[in-house]
């Protein structure tokens, strides 16, 4: 009975415009599901709604979360008359707008300190300008600078924010602004808007970065075939699959979802790369492109199947136990697209060899050539090519016995080179937990991104917009009692903590009302709570079991606003609550300093969980004690990869947490495919030197163009707007490097150590039962 591979093999050569044709709908349908693709931000991305903290924060954001559009007017004389006349009209077109709860600037300012009524004059502006105190530098912070505030009601999903904010745009288009002042939007939902953008402007340029790289590395490392950009075209092709399953299943593409077609594009040219060549190979050696075919198809198929899987397990450690939401899915993305990848290779290249009629080039096999089909199905060519002085093959020929004389010594002197490299692999193991791990969401987008520019002018401007707040849910939160404690917790948390520098709640509007003092009975607070207006106590309150406290805190790194966060809840356990009431800390930077203790309590799981998947995998189906060889050289990988990090200063951040599980599932590749040739070597009757020699000369060279085509996919990450895409782009280049070293250096004398113990124990086996004899 023909297996999968045999069958898909005839299939394709004795109806190759049928195979042709199931290929463009699989691609035309692919396309389809492209267009429902969608960007995703918001606490969705960053906590599991399912979660306490998640759910909290996500009913935080819908009761109390409202957000505000910024205006930023820039101008010499923001206070004229006219500027004045032109913010009232402003303020006006805005309050009419859907979803906008409320609008207030400089001139509704002047109008609540002049009865209502607009100011004409220099002088009386000028007037209630020097009377005004502290109270004004939230709309006129410098003479130069001005801000309009345009609330928006809370709970507000992504798409009628993104409303509001072109809406906002579409009105200062039409508005005419007097001479001299500019108008620039900014604010949480302008800043998101912008980001989305961003996303998909960077996603589509890095992929056709990543895809103009691998074309640089084919032209110089893949000369010797025919078609040599057929390779590039599969993983076009299984790039545009991996969005088509995207679309139809759902899965929205965030901050880090962008980094992972980069890193797809590196792994899926290994899979294009390993069958090109076979073909290529084959059809020189039988001069038949119907044995060619059903080789390369029906062997090789099968061997890349194993690696895809073996790299798979890595990347689902990520999606079982990944620390956010928008981690899993660059897990699920991964798994998807390296399937994909593999699909589109397996299919396109044959197909296209048979009805082009591939033909290989001209001239005998050089080593390039031999080195490369020694990867593929795990076996080589036993002939040593000819070749000229000086030639391509010449110098990988040259190469090869470099890395064959390099691994015969290292396997004659095992322990000392694996002690050496252990014991650095160790010094970064240890250093690996003073990695510091930061989550800002600063390090997420580009710091040139208008946006951004725009929210660092407000900070600097105003201070940190920045804070935490207190929520608190309780049987009466008017009761008078609870107005008291949230008072006097207030003032405690303000006079203890130094990075704390103002306080807002419910209490602070009711001092307000009634001349800085909280009253001390339930029938003056109940008169003053019917003053304050609806949409002030909104602010504060949701019905009578819900309020918030928000603390106003100086601009912080993420590090110590998580410090600042742990001391406020041990103060709030010292202080105690009051009774009938619960309090919990929420909002964005809880959120994300929740994140960084996921990220510090899952980079290492997640590393471990990939060496369990893979040792799994090895065993059933090696099923041999040796088949966990190929794990050895990734420990030490893992422990270089933490020592480069903290010597380049580098942080873990969401992406960078996944380096444990990505290393394993990149280097186990290049190490299962050493393992391999030394057993298909020692299976010849080679002894142990020879066979490690011949194994690294044969798979090393192949593995280093692998992986220096890989290097220069992954590379592109290094040239993104995203600080934290650029760092994960720096560490996944120095891990496929570092899994070339641990492939070619460390495996020899892994393999040597796993013999000579082996060979210890059949000796004791043998003398136990001499004895018993």
């Amino acid at each position: 009975m023909k297996n999968p591979f045999e069958f898909l093999a005839e299939m394709i050569y004795k109806r190759p415009f049928l195979a042709a044709g199931l290929i463009i709908v699989m691609l035309i349908a692919a396309i389809s599901g492209l267009t429902m693709v969608s960007m995703k931000t918001g606490t969705e991305t960053y906590l599991n709604l399912d979660e306490p903290v998640g759910s909290l924060v996500d009913h935080y954001s819908d009761e109390f979360g409202s957000s505000s559009i910024i205006l930023i007017i820039e101008g010499e004389d923001l206070s004229s008359p006219g500027v004045l006349e032109y913010l009232d009209s402003l303020e006006e077109d805005f309050r009419d707008e859907r979803y906008v709860d409320g609008v207030s600037s400089l001139a509704s300012f002047l109008k609540s300190a002049n009865d209502g009524v607009l100011p004409q004059s220099t002088a009386e502006i000028n007037n209630i300008l020097d009377n005004s105190g502290d109270a004004l530098d939230s709309v006129l912070p410098s003479p130069i600078l001005s801000l309009m505030y345009i609330t928006l009601e809370s709970g507000l999903s992504d798409d009628s924010q993104t409303g509001t904010v072109n809406m906002a745009e579409s009105v200062l288009e039409c508005s005419e602004p007097p001479a001299g002042v500019t108008i620039t939007i900014s604010g949480s939902p302008a800043f998101s808007v912008e980001m989305q953008e961003d996303m998909g402007s960077s996603t589509m340029s890095l992929i056709v970065l990543a895809l103009l790289l691998m074309i640089i590395a084919m032209v110089f490392l893949f000369g010797h075939v025919r078609y040599r950009m057929l390779p590039v075209f599969t993983v076009f092709c299984g790039i545009i699959l991996t969005f088509g399953v995207m679309g139809f299943a759902g899965i929205k593409i965030s901050t880090v979802v962008v980094a992972a077609f980069p890193v797809l594009i590196g792994i899926g040219i290994d899979y294009g790369i390993q069958l090109h060549s076979r073909l290529d190979e084959e059809i020189r050696k039988t001069s038949s492109l119907k044995d060619a075919v059903f080789i390369t198809v029906a062997n090789s198929g099968p061997a890349v199947l194993l690696a895809m899987i073996a790299t798979s397990l890595g990347f689902v450690a990520l999606k079982l136990l990944a620390p956010a939401p928008m981690v899993g899915d660059f897990g699920t993305i991964c798994i998807v697209g390296v399937i994909c990848c593999y699909i589109t290779a397996l299919l396109i290249i044959p197909t296209f060899a048979v009805i082009f009629k591939y033909k290989p080039k001209k001239g005998e096999l050089n080593a390039l050539d031999s080195a490369e089909s020694c990867q593929l199905e795990w076996k080589g060519c036993d002939d040593k090519p000819n070749v000229k002085k000086g030639s391509k093959g010449s110098f990988m020929e040259k190469y090869d016995i470099l890395l064959g004389n390099l691994a015969a010594k290292i396997a004659r002197h095992p322990v000392a080179v694996i002690l050496v490299l252990l014991m650095v692999g160790i010094v970064g193991i240890q250093l690996d937990d003073r990695i510091i791990v930061d989550c800002d969401e600063d390090a997420m987008v580009s710091q040139t991104m208008p946006a951004k520019i725009s929210m660092n002018k407000i900070e600097s401007t105003i201070g940190s917009t920045s804070s935490i707040t207190a929520y608190i849910k309780g049987d009466s939160i008017k009761d008078v009692d609870t107005l008291q404690w949230i008072d006097d917790f207030s003032n405690y948390v303000l006079n203890k903590q130094d990075e704390i520098i103002g306080v807002s709640s419910i209490v602070s509007v009711i001092k307000e009302y009634n001349n800085g003092v909280l009253p001390g009975n339930q029938q003056e607070i109940d008169a003053i709570w019917d003053e304050i207006p609806s949409d002030t106590i909104n602010q504060y309150v949701s019905g009578n079991t819900e309020t918030v406290i928000d603390f106003s805190m100086n601009d912080l790194s993420m590090p110590k606003t998580q410090s600042l966060i742990n001391n406020l809840n041990d103060d709030l356990d010292w202080y105690g609550s009051h009774p009938g009431i619960t309090v919990t800390f929420t909002g964005q930077m809880v959120m994300f300093s929740w994140m960084m203790e996921q990220i510090s309590d899952s980079k290492n799981l997640m590393t471990y969980a990939g060496f369990l998947f893979i040792l799994i995998y090895l065993l059933l189906v090696y099923r041999r004690f040796s088949a966990i060889s190929p794990l050895v050289p990734i420990v030490i990988i893992v422990g270089w990869n933490s020592l480069i990090m903290y010597c380049l200063g580098l942080t873990y951040s969401l992406l960078t947490a996944c380096l444990g599980a990505m290393t394993i599932g990149v280097a186990c590749e290049y190490t299962i495919l050493i393992m391999e040739r030394y057993q298909e070597e020692k299976a010849k009757g080679g002894d142990m030197i020879t066979s490690i020699q011949t194994a690294v000369q044969k798979i090393g060279t192949a593995i280093t163009v692998s992986g220096l085509t890989t290097v220069l996919g992954f590379s592109a990450l290094i040239l993104a707007s995203s600080p934290m895409i650029q760092n994960f782009g720096i560490t996944t280049v120095m891990t496929v490097a570092f899994s070339l070293v641990g492939a070619i250096v460390v495996m020899p004398a892994v393999i040597a150590l796993f013999e000579q113990f082996r060979t210890y124990v059949d000796k004791r086996k043998a003398g136990e039962a001499g004895v018993r004899l």
